[in-house]
């Protein structure tokens, strides 16, 4: 999965986890203190972690695969614990420092799978089926062991069929919850609580299925969102429904518009196959923004890019445990040589960052552009308009803003397009952010540049150029905008 010695992401931990649950435990146990005897050498990450025995746990991870072997009783792999270690690992040397040997414990494991490793790339020189294959460790017998990271791809196969089963459950079950709903009336759903959906979104986590979660939860919210909010209750359950129906009908769907769907219920291709198997993109990328925002389960970063050469935007995501910062970290105005992969879509925006050739000066020196070109106020809307066309589910697009200035008013703030006289109102969950009144200090009454995602809210602005970035969100400090 990585070369040797390479520490992974948080965000390729995380992709490891068997649900949105062990994703959340394991960020707890993420910390240096619930760990002792903790190391790494080569491909294996071991340590001892404090639980309610009397006795750690034993866990142990080979990164060649990768395998997990715990001494808890979960039946998950990789358990809790196991991603609570390599996420401790991926912080860095602070918490699992390199070197060392691992204990006799780690290292009896560690040999039994080299061997069983051996013994069938031997089996397969000979032409042979390849006996000892599987879990091992008793893992197949009912009891604790590892998860086969050598697995074969039919076991693989037949892992994504039961999960894709159970995200179906899951659908089938929301859309009872949303039939129930209609045949109640939705001026009642005020009185109903939040009880009934946190169950929902309980089933669809058991499910899952983390994109459907978080439309339960989002219709959970809409009641209590203020004047008008059964007209947004109905739009956001007639897209609830518009999902549940894409995922059970995939087979009908266009193969793009089937990726999307995967996506949005919470089907993601792991970073390693995308890379090994998507076509890379070469361009200079420069860096037009970063956000970030926690669920207080975990750290999520945002940065967005757009190429010199294809003009093409691209978002990169980046995860951490809560209380730690992303690994990825690239400054606003950075240009950046690299290939990009894009995740398979309707439309394509998230990427994954393949080779980086060369850091190019950033766009604050002389020898960089001071702003990306932009575009009008109508321009951005089309854009928008075209990419909702293609993903339904779509919350925004990432556009630039030129020749715009910020008018602030009793219904809201406006960017107003000096050149046509259009004006885009600004999201009016951006209403509180005093950097929009920075973004009033930067433009001095004049236009300006600004970069942010276009939505069916309104504009939200992350970057303003004056004429190097300025970034509008301290998102670190202020939570996000979700």
């Amino acid at each position: 999965m990585n070369p040797q010695g390479e520490r992974w992401t948080a965000e390729q931990v995380l992709a490891l986890a068997p649900d949105a649950t062990s994703r959340t435990a394991g960020g707890r146990l993420a910390a240096a203190g619930q760990w002792s005897g903790a190391g790494a050498h080569g491909q294996a990450v071991w340590g001892l972690c404090s639980g309610s025995g009397s006795k750690p746990y034993q866990t142990v991870v080979d990164l060649n695969g990768p395998g997990y072997r715990c001494s808890c009783p979960s039946r998950k792999f990789p358990c809790k614990h196991a991603l609570g270690l390599l996420l401790l690992w991926a912080s860095g040397e602070g918490g699992v420092p390199g070197g060392g040997e691992p204990p006799e414990w780690a290292e009896q494991w560690l040999g039994d799978r080299r061997e069983r490793a051996e013994k069938l790339a031997a089996s397969a020189r000979d032409g042979g089926p390849g006996r000892g294959g599987g879990t091992g460790d008793g893992a197949g017998r009912g009891e604790k062991g590892e998860s086969g990271g050598t697995a074969d791809p039919e076991a693989a196969r037949r892992r994504a069929e039961r999960r894709a089963q159970r995200i179906a459950a899951g659908a089938t079950e929301l859309e009872r919850r949303l039939a129930d709903l209609l045949r109640d009336g939705l001026a009642s759903a005020d009185r109903a609580g939040y009880g009934a959906w946190d169950e929902t979104a309980a089933r669809m986590v058991d499910a899952q299925a983390p994109g459907l979660e978080a439309r339960v939860r989002e219709l959970a919210a809409i009641p209590s969102s203020g004047p008008g909010w059964p007209a947004r209750l109905l739009e956001e359950c007639a897209l609830a429904h518009l999902l549940n129906q894409g995922f059970l009908h995939l087979d009908r769907l266009p193969e793009k518009l089937a990726a999307t769907t995967r996506t949005r219920v919470g089907l993601t291709t792991p970073v390693a196959e995308l890379l090994a198997t998507g076509e890379p993109i070469r361009d200079r990328w420069l860096v037009l923004g970063r956000q970030d925002g926690t669920d207080g389960r975990l750290t999520t970063r945002r940065i967005w890019l757009r190429g010199e050469r294809t003009h093409r935007m691209a978002l990169l995501l980046s995860f951490s445990a809560p209380g730690q910062s992303p690994e990825l970290a690239l400054p606003t105005g950075l240009v950046l040589d690299a290939d990009l992969t894009y995740y398979p879509a309707a439309r394509p925006l998230r990427a994954a960052i393949g080779t980086r050739h060369e850091e190019l000066p950033h766009a604050s020196s002389s020898s960089a552009p001071s702003a990306p070109e932009g575009c009008d106020v109508d321009t951005a809307l089309a854009a928008y308009g075209a990419a909702l066309g293609e993903d339904p589910w779509l919350d925004g697009w990432p556009v630039v803003l030129a020749h715009v200035v910020p008018v602030p008013g009793d219904g809201g703030w406006q960017l107003a397009d000096e050149r046509s006289g259009s004006a885009l109102p600004v999201d009016p969950r951006c209403a509180g952010r005093t950097d929009l009144w920075q973004l009033m200090a930067i433009s001095g009454g004049g236009p300006v540049t600004v970069f942010g995602e276009c939505g069916h809210r309104g504009f939200s602005p992350l970057t303003a150029w004056d004429p190097i970035p300025v970034s509008l969100l301290d998102t670190a400090a202020q939570g996000g905008i979700r």
